[in-house]
Formats: C-alpha cells, sequence, structure tokens
C-alpha cells in the first residue's frame, strides 16, 4: 500500500477518468458516490446522534440517500434511519413537506405517508448530512411480488404479479395517499412501486440478534473489501459495501395488508414545481418529456400506467437508459404514440426528431431509434393500443374487469392535462366503487 495519502476526491462529479475503486459487482450504492457531496460511509453496528440510533441492518438505497434498520437506544424500539447525500446544491424539500402535513393533518398525514420520528445532523468524511429517522416498514411494492409464497419455488415461465385483488388494494391505497397529498397541495413527484411500502408485524420485541445483518462477505450480504485502485487507504467511502436486506419475513402481506406512501425527496407543493424531476422516465406524461412542463397532474399520469402495471406484472412505457437522451425521448414517444394514438399538435410540434419516424403526413415510417442509415431499409413494428397490449398479458381477471380497467386507463392516460381526472375521481370510478357495492351488499344479506 502506498504511504502518501490520496487525493480528495472531487465533490459529486466522478466520470470514468476519475475511478478510484475496484469494481463492486453486488446491488449496491455506486461505491464512487462516497466522496465529498456524496454518502456518508456507514458501517453495522455505528452509532449516530451521541448513540441514541445503533445501525444493524440495510434497508435500501437511492440516489440521494442509503436507509438503515437501527435501534432506538432511548425508546427500545426500532425505526428506519435514513442517511441523506450531503451535497446542498442535490437537497430537496423533503423535510419541509414532511414537517408541512405533522402541522396540517398528523392523523391522517400517519395513515397515507410513513411518519418522520426525528431528525438531526451527522458530520462526517463526506460533509453534513440529514438524518430522518422514520416509523418502520416493510419491502416495497416493486420488491415484495418476487417473495410471494406462490412464486417460492421461482420457475421461468411464470407471470411474476400480485393476484388481482392485491394488485387492485395496492393501487386503490396508494391512491387514497396520493388524494391526501392533492388535497394539501402537494405532489409526490416520484410516484411508483419502490416508493409504496407494506407494514410490518409488531417487531419491537424481537432481539437484535434475529434483525442483525450478518457481515459475511461468502453468502453476499456484504461486498469484499473496498479497495482503491491506487493502492492507497480511502478515507471517504466505507470499508465494504452492504446489500440491502428489507425486512420481508415480518411483512403483512395477507387480507387487509395496509401501504403507505414512502421518500418524498421528490414531492413539491404545486405552487412551487422544481427543475428537476424524480419521476422514473417511462412514468413520465408527455408534457413533461418534451416540453419541460410540470403541473399537478404528473402523479395522476404515473398512476395510469400503473394500473396496467400493477395488474399485467409488466410497465405500459420501458424506456431503455441512453447517454443520448434525444434516443430516449424517441424511444419513448414511438411508444406511447403506438399505445395511446397521435401526439396533438402543441406536444408533436415540439418533438424535434419526429420526421426520422414519422412523414409530413405524420405516418410511421420507420421505428429504427436514432433514423435509418444509408442504404438500409426502415424497421417497421406492430403498433398495438394499450388495450390491446392489456389483454396480450392475460391477466387473471374476467372480461368484464378487463374492460374496466381499460377504461380507467383511457381515461387516465389523455394526452391534455387539464381533461386528466383527479385522484378523488378515480376512487369514484365504478371500477373502484364496485367493491364497495359488492361488500355493502354482502353486509346486509348476513
Amino acid at each position: 500500500m502506498s504511504s502518501s495519502p490520496p487525493p480528495t476526491p472531487p465533490s459529486r462529479a466522478s466520470n470514468i477518468e476519475e475511478i478510484r475503486f475496484k469494481s463492486i459487482t453486488l446491488p449496491c450504492e455506486w461505491v464512487e458516490n462516497y466522496q465529498p457531496g456524496g454518502y456518508h460511509p456507514v458501517h453495522l453496528g455505528d452509532a449516530f446522534n451521541n448513540g441514541q440510533y445503533k445501525v444493524i441492518r440495510k434497508l435500501g438505497e437511492g440516489c440521494h440517500s442509503t436507509v438503515w434498520l437501527a435501534r432506538n437506544a432511548k425508546k427500545s424500539r426500532y425505526v428506519a434511519l435514513k442517511i441523506l447525500i450531503s451535497d446542498p446544491s442535490e437537497s430537496t424539500i423533503e423535510l419541509q413537506i414532511l414537517r408541512h402535513i405533522s402541522q396540517i393533518a398528523p392523523v391522517e398525514g400517519n395513515k397515507y405517508v410513513t411518519k418522520l420520528l426525528d431528525e438531526f445532523e451527522h458530520q462526517g468524511p463526506n460533509g453534513v448530512h440529514k438524518c430522518l429517522v422514520f416509523e418502520l416498514m416493510g419491502p416495497s411494492v416493486t420488491i415484495m411480488v418476487e417473495e410471494l409464497p406462490q412464486f417460492k419455488p421461482r420457475r421461468k415461465d411464470m407471470d411474476l404479479r400480485y393476484p388481482p385483488q392485491m394488485a387492485k388494494s395496492i393501487l386503490k391505497q396508494s391512491l387514497q395517499a396520493m388524494a391526501f397529498l392533492h388535497r394539501n397541495g402537494i405532489s409526490h413527484g416520484d410516484f411508483q412501486p419502490g416508493n409504496m411500502l407494506f407494514t410490518l408485524q409488531d417487531i419491537d420485541s424481537k432481539g437484535e440478534d434475529i434483525l442483525r445483518q450478518k457481515e459475511n462477505v461468502e453468502f453476499q450480504s456484504i461486498s469484499p473489501p473496498v479497495e482503491r485502485l491506487d493502492g492507497k487507504q480511502d478515507i471517504w467511502a466505507p470499508r465494504y459495501l452492504c446489500v440491502a436486506q428489507p425486512l420481508t419475513p415480518f411483512t403483512n402481506y395477507g387480507d387487509g395488508f395496509t401501504i403507505k406512501l414512502s421518500d418524498m425527496g421528490g414531492a413539491y407543493f404545486f405552487t412551487d414545481p422544481p427543475k428537476k424531476i424524480l419521476t422514473p422516465t417511462g412514468l413520465r406524461p408527455p408534457e413533461l418529456v418534451l416540453t419541460g412542463a410540470v403541473d399537478k397532474s404528473l402523479d395522476i399520469w404515473s398512476f395510469g400506467c400503473l394500473v396496467f402495471e400493477l395488474m399485467t406484472g409488466q410497465p405500459l412505457f420501458f424506456v431503455p437508459w441512453s447517454e443520448d437522451k434525444s434516443e430516449e425521448i424517441d424511444e419513448h414517444m414511438i411508444a406511447l404514440t403506438s399505445a395511446l394514438g397521435p401526439l396533438p399538435d402543441e406536444l408533436y410540434n415540439h418533438w424535434t426528431s419526429s420526421s426520422l419516424y414519422f412523414t409530413p403526413e405524420r405516418e410511421l415510417f420507420n421505428c429504427e431509434i436514432g433514423g435509418v442509415n444509408e442504404g438500409e431499409e426502415p424497421l417497421l413494428l406492430e403498433e398495438q393500443s394499450v388495450e390491446e397490449l392489456f389483454d396480450q398479458a392475460t391477466p387473471d381477471i374476467s372480461n368484464e374487469e378487463s374492460d374496466a380497467v381499460k377504461a380507467l386507463i383511457r381515461r387516465i392516460l389523455q394526452y391534455d392535462p387539464a381533461k386528466r381526472p383527479s385522484a378523488e375521481e378515480i376512487l369514484l370510478d365504478p371500477w373502484f366503487t364496485r367493491d364497495e357495492v359488492e361488500g355493502n351488499s354482502e353486509t346486509a344479506t348476513k
């Protein structure tokens, strides 16, 4: 190991020329983001806030934070400790929004959004980090589906999706949470299955030895040691990375399960939309993709896409990542117009590369992203409407219910934001209200 100290890495500016570490292939955060302005290095057993919170397990990570299971020594309970990156330019108004919710509607807010219990700051080698302490929750809707008993053992021919009634309950509960936020002038801004969490059984009485993550490289609960390419010792990164271990075995997912919205890092007040949106690309409405316009129907469009995704187990618009963002836009718009029909002029005119795919008469002649190379034939793919795509996925529901779901998706995914229904209006859709009517009828006959 070289004896001279390594240079301080640049603040949140890593590129291929600035790679410091040997590659880590486990599903963890990018190790290069352990630098000034980035993640705080955490090891199992670390204590925070003068010893009040002891880290015993990693629950997850995102672009702006890592999340840990911690034991609150003062109150003998488990909590989720979210440690944000320290870069002030990447800060969000998450804390401001959470405080606002707790002030204006604490009881209703706790029903729909993960509860903020505490907050403090922590000084580390990469700067000062905001730390948010939340009630402990189970895995996300994205993760839990893979843990359902019917998919154990997993086979390649299985359609990995929630049972229809479970998917419908997830959608309804998340929509009720959205309606609560919207009533209070707040958009979630990152409305997706990864931010919908299941509640847990009571685990406060369980010993730390049951919940503690093992520091075991062989079982891939942690990575091999983090090593610099130059052999020097790094003071900005942890000794190892932890693989997230959601609390799946302790999750309530049977009848009467509860879903709450989490991660308000992309949230904003309707009166002050942000310039940077965190919504996943495939869940973004066309006006945001083509013009950057943000309004209060952003969450609504995302929800419409998720009705399709939760009921079929497949995303409606899968948009592969590309370094060339114009190609991402092209991929998205071709899929979108195929499923939903032609864009209106006010949107189409903002699609600067549309001539690579459509004639002046707006006839599709090519689906090859980036255009047709000289001497080659254009690529034409069969266009399928959202209804055809839904039927092709063969969801496990009756034809009558299938028609109701497809009608709801069409009702939501309208190109004109002003014509999209509100969350409250969607809750009154026949597909959601039918269960209530049937439930009331059954109760009346007992």
